[in-house]
């Protein structure tokens, strides 16, 4: 009888077989270009340190840190990617999972392509099962995982980005197999790094990309894993989650692709922040408040947005682009939640800072019982008069339910890469680049830094 482990391999193992159609194909192109405008953004936001940090490593070699222009060994190009990817809260992600696949799947990829020279069309593939992979662990371990304290980007990320060197690579399916092992015995990430000045976050991404490719270098080089890595009683499966479901580790035909389920963030804030941004947007666009006319801000939501989201007091920038009381002052304020509403100007803004005090924010059963399937918020501002003004947002901009179009996608990623300072021909350049990948990826090296 096959194992949870035997099936979720087999699974995937097959999917690597297949030929992808376009509309697949082109999702990986989308997270591609996302991912590189995140990448090159924080890059950017994390130079100085970074830079010391790899000269403190002291390894030398010939793969590109993204936006950094800089080379380092394969397994810290990796490391500082997964980070740099991670940092402004912009990457990608899929509601259910509550975690962000791109930022340690990706990261681990792409040194490898330019190491071993793998073709676009095997990297996108890579790309595919690497979401594959890490979204359904995610589905499995959710909200229990969320709930013990773990990052499900660190974790279930070091699955999915071992999964797509596993792939680049052709791995056998017995090779698959082992690599998911080492890949579960190295997965790690709490979310105690969200917390007041942490800046560890983007750790946990980078570590599950780093760990992803040592754990598949592992089973290339003909280390076994246990026969049931992720069943029984000191499996993955019941060591990080209380209450997992295998359901989403078994494949069938009519399944749809986890990378066809993707969000693409258009605010530079935790997701869970996104919902409550975008409430609070619609009412300002279309009551033009005056902001000291405001009394209290009160946000009803989700169970599992409130806990580590809910604090009023900001002590950095991570700590604001985790808080839904800051993202609302600043939103509402500013009329908008891109980078430099969470840089370090607005976030000792006084008046930013005043009308953050006055929001609150609270679970709502109704609004859990309907998540992941919504992550939805409703916003009640109430002015100096009396009036209240609401808001209730399902699905904000960026689910697949409401999807960023391919211009605002683009619009995004030069954004991103402008701000890293790339010239707006290079950012027209690496778009061309990316949407033809299968023929031009070797194009893709020289703009990497």
């Amino acid at each position: 009888m096959k194992t949870i482990t035997d099936q979720f391999t087999d699974g995937l193992y097959t999917l690597s077989q297949h030929k992808f159609p376009d509309e697949v194909l082109k999702e990986a192109k989308k997270c591609l270009l996302d991912y590189l405008g995140v990448t090159f953004a924080g890059a950017q936001m994390m130079k100085s340190k970074s830079i010391d940090a790899i000269d403190i490593f002291g390894e030398t070699g010939v793969i590109a840190v993204v936006g950094l222009r800089k080379t380092a060994s394969i397994q810290n190009a990796i490391l500082f990617n997964g980070m740099h990817a991670h940092v402004v809260e912009l990457d990608d992600g899929h509601r259910v999972a509550m975690m962000h696949p791109g930022a340690p799947v990706i990261s681990a990829l792409l040194p490898l392509v330019q190491q071993k020279n793998i073709s676009g069309e095997c990297f996108l593939k890579a790309i595919v099962l690497g979401y594959e992979a890490a979204v359904r662990l995610a589905c499995a371990l959710q909200p229990s995982l969320k709930e013990k304290g773990f990052h499900g980007t660190g974790i279930a990320g070091t699955i999915g980005a071992t999964v797509a060197v596993a792939t680049a690579l052709k791995f056998t399916k017995q090779q698959l197999k082992d690599a998911i092992a080492a890949a579960t015995t190295s997965a790690s990430g709490i979310l105690k790094v969200i917390k007041d000045i942490s800046e560890l976050k983007p750790f946990n991404a980078g570590n599950a990309a780093q760990n992803g490719y040592i754990s598949a270098m592992l089973a290339f080089s003909g280390f076994k894993g246990p026969y049931d890595t992720l069943g029984g009683q000191l499996g993955f499966l019941s060591m990080m989650s209380d209450n997992y479901h295998e359901k989403y580790l078994q494949f069938s035909e009519n399944d749809t692709l986890a990378i066809l389920r993707i969000y693409r963030k258009p605010y530079a804030a935790c997701r869970h922040c996104h919902s409550p941004i975008e409430a609070a947007l619609n009412i300002q666009n279309r009551n033009q408040l005056d902001i000291k006319n405001i009394k209290s801000v009160n946000v009803k939501t989700y169970y599992w947005a409130v806990h580590g989201h809910e604090h009023t007091e900001i002590v950095g920038i991570n700590s604001a682009k985790m808080s839904i009381p800051y993202s609302i002052a600043v939103a509402l304020i500013k009329s908008k939640a891109g980078l430099p509403e969470f840089a370090d100007e607005a976030i000792n803004d006084k008046e930013v800072l005043s009308l953050t005090q006055k929001v609150t924010v609270e679970a709502d059963e109704e609004l859990t019982a309907l998540a992941p399937g919504k992550r939805a918020a409703i916003v009640s501002i109430t002015t100096q008069e009396g009036l209240a003004l609401t808001q209730r947002v399902d699905y904000p901009k960026g689910e697949p339910e409401n999807p960023l179009s391919e211009k605002e996608l683009e619009d995004k990623f030069i954004m991103l890469a402008q701000y890293a300072g790339k010239e707006r021909s290079a950012c027209k350049n690496i778009i061309q680049i990316v949407n033809n990948l299968e023929t031009d990826y070797h194009r893709l090296y020289r703009y990497l830094q």
